[in-house]
């Protein structure tokens, strides 16, 4: 499995609305499926990338500070 840094989610989310954006401006705003399929992938991405941002700066305050108590 490829580990994926908040960064590397980021780069891929830009990219799909880039092709969101591209298909906008061509027939391919027409196709309800496709139009379907990329807006639920560039959901998903986005939730992943918010995961792993979220989970990063965790990471990151715990070694910092140690783990939260209680």
């Amino acid at each position: 499995m490829i580990t994926q840094t908040p960064t590397d989610l980021y780069e891929r989310l830009e990219l799909l609305r880039i092709e969101r954006a591209l298909a906008m401006g061509c027939e391919l705003r027409y196709d309800p499926a496709y139009m379907a399929d990329l807006d639920t992938e560039i959901a998903a991405m986005h939730a992943a990338w918010v995961g792993a941002a979220v989970t990063e700066i965790a990471v990151l305050r715990a070694a910092l500070v140690g783990a939260p108590q209680g």
